[in-house]
């Protein structure tokens, strides 16, 4: 008799033991479910903050009544003002100025010896370079003129150049048209890709 309570004892005893091996199997594969969340949201989150980093960001800078003076070796090139000044810090760094702007082109003498008007521009700090577009005017100290609806202007080279039409007008009052220019900063060279003639106009026709 006794055997046997002993015996249920032992089989009731067994059993409260495999319970607790199923809560506690139950217990570890729900932690094991939320923990495996935590770290399934952890890496989106990542993934997130990662690409949230990684996104191209452009910061801009603004400044009015603009005085600028471009320099090379320790030598000033050109002054540019302008009303407005938009400085953009992207993959390439760059100055627009939207509302025109001029410029004055110096010799080694820093003195003056071309100077340029445009609607729109366009400054690349690294490049070292000025895009002109709409309306683009230059003139230098003789009275020549230069005319296009965009231009380059490298401050390397101190060169001047385009790809479309341009026309180029002397003090003589000659016209000479063409599509692709390039010409030295003072047009003591201007070289013509595409020329299409000259032309000579009387002098209430010339612009003065």
């Amino acid at each position: 008799m006794n055997s046997d309570k002993n015996d249920e004892r032992i089989a009731t005893q067994g059993t409260i033991n495999r319970s607790d091996a199923a809560g506690i199997k139950i217990h570890f594969i729900v932690a094991a479910f939320i923990l495996s969340c935590f770290f399934i949201s952890a890496c989106e989150n990542d993934e997130k903050m990662i690409e949230d980093w990684t996104k191209r960001k452009v910061m801009v800078e603004e400044g009015k009544n603009i005085e600028s003076y471009l320099s090379q070796e320790s030598k000033v090139k050109a002054k540019l003002t302008a009303p407005l000044m938009l400085r953009y810090e992207a993959d390439t760094i760059y100055v627009e100025f939207p509302n025109t702007l001029h410029v004055d082109f110096y010799d080694d003498s820093t003195k003056i010896e071309t100077w340029l008007d445009s609607k729109h521009g366009k400054y690349f700090e690294t490049l070292n370079k000025v895009y002109l577009w709409d309306s683009v005017i230059v003139i230098n100290i003789k009275g020549d003129t230069l005319k296009s609806s965009d231009l380059w202007w490298d401050q390397n080279t101190k060169l001047f150049y385009t790809d479309k039409y341009a026309e180029y007008r002397t003090r003589e009052k000659q016209i000479f048209p063409g599509k692709g220019l390039e010409a030295t900063q003072d047009f003591a060279r201007i070289t013509f890709k595409q020329p299409t003639g000259t032309v000579l106009v009387s002098d209430k026709n010339f612009p003065k």
